[in-house]
């Protein structure tokens, strides 16, 4: 295993850490079908981001 030859600052290991959310996203209604999604992502049940058509889903038989 690697050793390190320093001891690693408070800081650098806080800058490491930042990543983790405790909280649940934020969810939003898309426009376009009125479901439940995450900000910034495209709508799981349409396929549509921001009015525009993102992803083209697949019709089920």
């Amino acid at each position: 295993m690697a050793h390190p030859k320093r001891k690693q600052s408070k800081t650098r290991t806080a800058k490491r850490r930042t990543h983790y959310k405790a909280e649940t996203p934020t969810l939003a209604t898309c426009s376009n079908c009125g479901a439940a999604h995450i900000y910034h992502t495209v709508c799981g049940e349409c396929g549509y981001y921001r009015g525009k058509l993102a992803i083209e889903k697949l019709a089920t038989v």
